[in-house]
């Protein structure tokens, strides 16, 4: 045989085998997407199906404070106005007294007590101003600070045509490896 001929035989040889290897690994790689065993060292694996989150949620209160200036408003010492009402019949009376005689000076004596009482009384009251005070008052409110994380992971997978479920510890891909029995294993990758 000439030397192309066997360069050419060789390089058909060795298609042929790339074929063959090819093959092998498709068919393998199908029997693990539909959940069969793989055949290297009695290992099986389940193809996953789909992968749920789990969450845990924990509270952290916390309370938040802040200054506020709070405006106050007192009434005057005397609400009421007494004592300008109490000065103002004094001096109407006086004023009242001073007029007439006899019956008329008693009338208006109480007249001017009853009108000087009313002007004492707005007299005080347009001098009174209620007094106004501000102070810094600390308000606390408690706020929620929540906080969420993954404390595992539901696997759903097919194994024999059985679709099962697992929790587990991390998200194990698109494959998990299943001991005899049929349960997956939770280090697998």
């Amino acid at each position: 045989m000439n030397k192309l001929m066997i360069n050419v035989l060789n390089i058909a040889i060795a298609a042929a085998l790339v074929t063959g290897l090819s093959a092998c690994n498709r068919n393998a790689d199908a029997g693990i997407a539909n959940g069969a065993a793989d055949s290297g060292a009695g290992v099986a694996y389940g193809k996953v199906v789909s992968v749920d989150p789990v969450h845990s949620t924990v509270n952290h209160p916390r309370e938040v404070c802040h200054d506020e200036t709070v405006t106050h408003t007192a009434p005057p010492k005397d609400e009421h106005r007494i004592a300008g009402t109490a000065i103002g019949a004094v001096v109407g009376g006086l004023v009242g007294h001073q007029v007439g005689g006899g019956k008329g000076k008693t009338l208006a004596t109480v007249a001017g007590a009853v009108g000087g009482g009313y002007a004492g009384n707005r007299i005080e009251a347009s001098r009174q101003h209620a007094q106004v005070t501000t102070s810094v008052e600390r308000k606390c409110t408690t706020v929620n600070n929540t906080s969420s994380k993954i404390v595992g992971y539901d696997v759903r997978y097919v194994y024999n045509g059985v679709t099962r479920t697992v929790r587990m510890d991390h998200d194990p891909g698109d494959r998990v490896q299943v001991q005899e029995g049929v349960t997956a294993v939770s280090d697998a990758h």
